[in-house]
């Protein structure tokens, strides 16, 4: 093997997210610190008669997912080799509601000596499977239980109100990872306050993490993105290791994203729910000007995740194919529904152009539904523009919008401020 050759192989190493989520991975002090506090949590509560609950707030790339990893593998190991401990021979979970996640615990499971493919589940087939055989689970551990759907789905073979107080009825422990700002349907519609109805009746401990991980960006960026998300128009962040950049055009976006994937892999482009879509078999396109591209082929049989499988780098990824990922560089199309309102200087969100038809299922329980509905777009926008480690292109379909982008960033580059 050549060095060269050498050298892909630990680039590829590097890249997979199995890595990045693995149970192995160096922890910082905060999450290490939080870890313990778990592990000794779940102990002193294990055996309780009513379920105690650990809740993990966090942004994205905070670094939830890998902690629950690390702290499920812990607990398995605890409960399939510590025969003197409280956790020994414990029945334990890790529940995910999002079907490409579900594939990458399975796969890192694979590795691990204490952990099955079996531990992790879908919640409704968890929750159908305890119900059937009138059973406890000692142990639940729920990765993005902002999915968690908060009302029947017959589609899904739910036939209660919440996902989560039904896990709460079958466990003894929970521990949970929450962000409102990362809810993307009316079906699974939560925040902090409907959150807290439901555990609020329950021992509960809460924590946070605080640190952002996953993009190697200045504070200015982050900050950006938040303002962004919330229909803010800031001024462009400085120049930087991070690659920001708007383009004018999206077959541009797509051509600098492809010579990134073959420099570094895992550059995809990825797109807000604005162009028609439907799992039916067929392929749907993305048109844009100088641009057509297919939507992400539903694989459900495929072993690896979709920002992971070569043949991708041809598809355009919606935020359900990469939720809870990461990426080196991430090319965002901003659709129709992203607008710009030139008065207010303001993003303006066109909920009736939104193409995500199961996000938006209609439900008389909730209050101001419009809001929710734009909230639901934003925080998918949210989701897509923190995706890339190492760089974020953005294409705005909007010419209103695109144009006060690109405004942005050349004032940036000629030194003027706004």
């Amino acid at each position: 093997m050549h060095l060269s050759d050498n050298k892909a192989v630990q680039r590829e190493r590097e890249n997979a997210s199995i890595v990045k989520l693995s149970p192995f991975r160096t922890l910082s002090e905060e999450q290490k610190t939080l870890k313990d506090k778990i592990i000794k949590f779940c102990r002193a509560h294990v055996s309780g008669r009513k379920a105690s609950v650990f809740v993990i707030h966090g942004d994205a790339g905070t670094g939830k997912s890998v902690l629950l990893n690390t702290v499920f593998n812990e607990i398995q190991t605890q409960s399939r080799s510590d025969v003197a401990g409280p956790l020994y021979q414990t029945d334990n979970r890790l529940i995910v509601n999002h079907p490409e996640m579900l594939k990458l615990y399975r796969n890192i499971s694979e590795k691990l000596k204490h952990v099955r493919k079996k531990d992790f589940e879908r919640p409704t087939t968890f929750i159908n499977q305890m119900h059937k055989k009138a059973a406890r689970a000692d142990i639940v551990l729920i990765d993005e239980a902002h999915l968690l759907l908060t009302k029947s789905d017959k589609y899904n073979r739910f036939y209660q109100n919440n996902q989560l107080e039904e896990i709460l009825k079958l466990s003894r422990v929970v521990v949970l990872v929450f962000d409102e700002k990362q809810v993307l349907k009316l079906k699974s519609h939560w925040s902090t306050s409907s959150l807290q109805e439901i555990i609020g009746q329950y021992p509960t401990v809460s924590c946070s993490l605080t640190r952002q991980f996953r993009m190697h960006a200045h504070e200015d960026v982050l900050k950006w993105i938040d303002q962004f998300v919330h229909k803010k128009i800031a001024p462009f962040p400085e120049k930087q290791a991070f690659d920001f950049r708007i383009f004018a055009d999206p077959g541009d976006m797509y051509h600098a994203i492809k010579e990134k994937n073959a420099r570094v892999h895992l550059s995809r482009m990825v797109a807000t729910y604005d162009y028609p879509y439907k799992l039916d078999g067929r392929d749907y396109f993305i048109r844009e000007k100088n641009f057509v591209c297919r939507w992400d082929r539903y694989k459900p049989t495929a072993k690896k995740a979709w920002a992971e499988r070569e043949d991708t780098i041809d598809e355009v990824g919606s935020v359900y194919t990469v939720q809870g990922f990461d990426l080196n560089y991430v090319g965002v199309i901003l659709g129709p529904s992203v607008s710009y309102d030139e008065g207010r200087d303001r993003l303006l969100i066109d909920i009736d152009k939104y193409q995500d038809q199961a996000a938006f299922v209609n439900r008389s329980d909730l209050d101001s539904p419009d809001q929710i509905k734009e909230r639901i777009i934003l925080n998918s926008i949210n989701v897509l523009m923190t995706r890339g480690v190492r760089g974020l292109y953005l294409y705005a379909s909007d010419p209103k919008l695109r144009h006060r982008l690109l405004s942005l960033q050349r004032r940036r580059t000629s030194g003027y401020e706004l």
